[in-house]
């Protein structure tokens, strides 16, 4: 039961009316005279009989693991383990999880931070995925039919960066073959053989009508606006006064020679732009031919290369046919660089964005090794999941293409493992989605966040979905799993292997031999110095104390890591060769006196007597009930004071913590679990007529756990039977409805916590604590209150029963009731049942009167 409170500086005194917690505090019954005090229940000092009751031995309260069992000097000599100690059941899930090649077995990981889970699986993982074929490179390259659509390449391992440098260096080429091949003799003689023919056409073509003009009398004559035609009489241009002295007929014959001649300059001039398209025609497709010509020879190259990759070979054939058709590219490339610092021939011309279109946007290249890839991902955002498509900023507008195409960690693991914190996964927005979108569709899928949530509308791209073959591995804590499970159905469709790691392992000679070679393992990988036996030893015994059980040790790797990274440094300090035991005792010292603000403040509020808490003497109604205070880095244990009050009412046990609403449901449930013990176990034959209230004292804080039901029963029992409780004891445990005591956590806390405030007030050999029998082998107590134990200054008590645990709290028989029916007279049982049929008759004196009329 975890409890934490604040203290009062003053006691709630008695309430009246109730049976007080102290003898001699017991209220008359209403309608009753006073009776004289019995000297029975006056009150008197109680001592401790040794004899009375065994406690547990020395070698009970502590499992010493003996340095010479272990069968080494250091740790120099122990090789490493070949897997986690305790793990195989998690292992097994893992060897499963790689080996099986069906979709939806991918594997979530469980177990408690610190039990070693990412290095044990990035160890296995690494076997398998060594053992598995190099997966394929993945490149995108544009998209000549579709600019929006980038085309994704799959190529063997190696060849995407390959195909991405044979791309650079025919750019490269080609921007200073094409150019000098346009420099050529050859070009420059059939270029001038086109102007000339074109010029040359048109020539003939404008001749011909002279001269046909001529022959029918008409002159033509060029004008800054274009052509005039003259008709011509006896050889000589007619003017326009000669024209007018002749006669109608004649006029007529002259303007019909001169419309004829202007309808055929008319044909004439309107086949100039047609051959003037056919001129521009012939050096396009005289470009074009060099084009070819020095196009074709360098990606044949580059296409014999890959001549085994039909995807490749489809993609070169057109960018053989762009490369052809943008031939000026080149030309305006050589034009716009000018002469620049270094020589043509290794300028890098495939930098400029005019040529980004034949670039090999290369995903995923598998050339610097082999086996499958094993990626963790450690902040697992949309992007970096699935990908993303970068932008740059161009003349005020945010423009993108295929090169800016950015791989995710499902690309790069594509063909292995994926490993991923579960938690983080969930804190990303949009992340498990995609990643279950892409595990359901087997294809991988580049969305931007901007996209999904509809932020902005920009120039974007639809890459070409890349298949997906890889197995994802999952880490996350149990209750994140169990409610990931609850809320998400696709969850044990995906991920149908679960590999739990376990927290603890039994403590055997076999388990001990591979604990410490996992412990060797761990100071070699962090560069410490080898431990001796005696400190493995050491380390062991702290891991059954984690573990809280004799019987198995903490695989809490990591908190046993930080011992040991501690106990080196204080033995380097030291001047030491290796750690010893000596220095991780004293690392485990100075770590608990840095966590122990908290716990010494409780004590000195104890010790100042702000939080009461009596260790001596005896006190009816009144238990020293203990609690585990769990600061989140530290726990320890602290006694709480626990009262009883009880008089005749109508069967009703009140929990004040609960009724103040400060008490949680597993505290309730003890409370109402020993009021079903009374009513079941006493005074059967009559009704049950008791008014009770229990109350953690100066508790200001949240009380839960029902591990403090035993002291609240036996409170109880003492309040009822007017017998006092030794103050001198503490009780910890649960019970049932039939009087057994239960196993509770936090014992060996517990424990330590009453020793620290009986050792503050001197040890008297009259105290100690009441555990459940079941308890006994979760013992493990510090050498000092071992010690205390051996010397007889303190005793811890195991408990079965409430019989038991009464009997040793007041010092009088518990009391087995007899075939009579009754309990041996002056026994507890006898007392408590005593008190509750007095109640039962006290209740009956005040029924109303029932009449009988004749």
């Amino acid at each position: 039961m975890a409890v934490i409170r604040s203290a009062a500086e003053r006691r709630p005194p008695a309430a009246p009316g109730l049976d007080a917690g102290h003898v001699g505090a017991r209220a008359p019954a209403a309608g009753s005279a006073q009776q004289p005090p019995d000297e029975s229940a006056m009150p008197r000092p109680v001592s401790f009989d040794r004899t009375a009751a065994r406690g547990l031995g020395p070698d009970q309260l502590r499992r010493v693991c003996d340095p010479a069992a272990l069968g080494f000097r250091t740790t120099e000599d122990l090789p490493p383990p070949e897997e986690p100690v305790g793990q195989q059941r998690a292992m097994d899930a893992v060897r499963l999880a790689t080996a099986m090649r069906r979709s939806g077995f991918n594997l979530f990981v469980l177990g408690p931070p610190g039990t070693g889970r990412h290095r044990a699986v990035d160890r296995l993982l690494g076997s398998a995925a060594a053992r598995r074929p190099v997966p394929d490179d993945w490149a995108y390259v544009h998209n000549f039919e579709a600019p929006d659509r980038p085309q994704a390449l799959r190529l063997p391992p190696g060849r995407a960066a390959d195909l991405g440098a044979a791309m650079r260096a025919l750019v490269d080429d080609l921007a200073i073959d094409i150019p000098a091949m346009f420099d050529s003799e050859e070009y420059q003689a059939e270029k001038r053989s086109i102007e000339q023919a074109f010029a040359q056409g048109n020539e003939e073509a404008f001749a011909e009508f002279v001269d046909r003009a001529r022959k029918d009398g008409v002159e033509v004559f060029r004008t800054p606006t274009g052509f005039t035609l003259a008709a011509v009489v006896d050889g000589e241009v007619l003017k326009p006064d000669t024209y007018e002295r002749l006669d109608a007929e004649q006029r007529a014959a002259v303007d019909a020679r001169v419309e004829a001649m202007q309808q055929e300059l008319a044909q004439v001039l309107k086949a100039v732009p047609g051959r003037e398209r056919e001129h521009r025609k012939r050096p396009e497709r005289l470009h074009a031919m060099m084009a070819q010509s020095a196009v074709a020879d360098r990606i044949a190259e580059v296409t014999r290369a890959f001549a085994d990759q039909p995807d490749v070979s489809a993609y070169l054939e057109q960018v053989h046919a762009d490369m052809v058709a943008s031939a000026e590219l080149f030309l305006k490339a050589r034009a716009g660089e000018g002469a620049g610092p270094f020589p043509e021939a290794v300028r890098k011309f495939h930098h400029l964005p005019m040529f980004r279109r034949y670039a090999v946007n290369v995903i995923v290249s598998r050339g610097g090794g082999g086996g499958a890839p094993v990626v963790t991902e450690d902040l697992p955002t949309l992007a970096n999941l699935t990908g993303r498509i970068d932008h740059a900023s161009h003349m005020g507008a945010l423009v993108t293409d295929f090169t800016l195409i950015k791989p995710g960690a499902l690309h790069r693991a594509n063909g292995g493992f994926l490993v991923l914190e579960a938690r983080r996964l969930l804190g990303e927005p949009y992340a498990w989605d995609a990643l279950k979108r892409s595990l359901d569709a087997g294809r991988v899928q580049i969305t931007t966040l901007a996209e999904r949530m509809s932020l902005f509308t920009t120039t974007s791209l639809e890459p070409d979905p890349i298949p997906l073959d890889l197995r994802v591995v999952l880490i996350a804590d149990r209750q994140l799993y169990r409610l990931l499970v609850y809320m998400d159905p696709d969850v044990t469709r995906l991920f149908k292997l679960q590999a739990d790691f376990e927290e603890t392992a039994p403590r055997t000679a076999a388990t001990v031999a591979l604990f410490a070679r996992q412990l060797a393992e761990a100071a070699r990988r962090d560069g410490l110095m080898p431990l001796t036996a005696a400190a493995v030893a050491g380390l062991v015994d702290h891991a059954s104390r984690l573990a809280s059980d004799t019987e198995r040790m903490s695989l809490q790797v990591g908190r046993l890591s930080d011992v040991m990274r501690e106990a080196d440094h204080l033995a380097a300090t030291d001047g030491h060769a290796a750690t010893d035991s000596a220095d991780v005792a004293h690392a485990l010292e100075q770590a608990e006196h840095r966590a122990a603000r908290v716990r010494d403040l409780s004590q000195q509020m104890i010790a100042r007597r702000t939080v009461l808490i009596d260790t001596a003497g005896g006190t009816v109604g009144q238990i020293n009930g203990l609690s585990v205070v769990d600061t989140g880095t530290h726990r320890f244990g602290r006694p709480s004071r626990i009262t009883a009050r009880v008089r005749q009412g109508s069967g009703r046990v009140v929990d004040i913590e609960r009724e103040v609403e400060l008490g949680g449901p597993l505290h309730s449930k003890g409370v109402l679990v020993l009021s079903g013990y009374l009513t079941a176990h006493y005074a059967l034959d009559v009704p049950m007529s008791l008014q009770a209230s229990l109350v953690f004292e100066q508790s200001y804080g949240g009380v839960d756990g029902d591990s403090a039901s035993t002291a609240e029963l036996c409170a109880l029992l003492s309040a009822l039977s007017d017998l006092p409780i030794r103050q001198g004891l503490a009780v910890t445990g649960s019970v049932n409805q039939l009087g057994e005591v239960q196993a509770i956590g936090g014992v060996t806390e517990k424990i330590e916590g009453f020793f620290r405030v009986c050792k503050a007030r001197r040890l008297t050999g009259q105290q100690g604590v009441l555990i459940p029998q079941a308890n006994v082998k979760h013992l493990m107590l510090r050498d000092e209150v071992v010690e205390a134990v051996r010397r007889g200054a303190f005793h811890v008590f195991p408990v079965a029963t409430i019989d038991a645990a009464i009997e040793l709290l007041t010092g009088h028989p518990a009391g087995r009731r007899q075939r009579g029916g009754g309990f041996p007279g002056g026994s507890v049982n006898a007392r408590v049942e005593a008190r509750l049929r007095r109640f039962a008759e006290l209740r009956r004196g005040f029924a109303p009167a029932v009449r009988t009329e004749r």
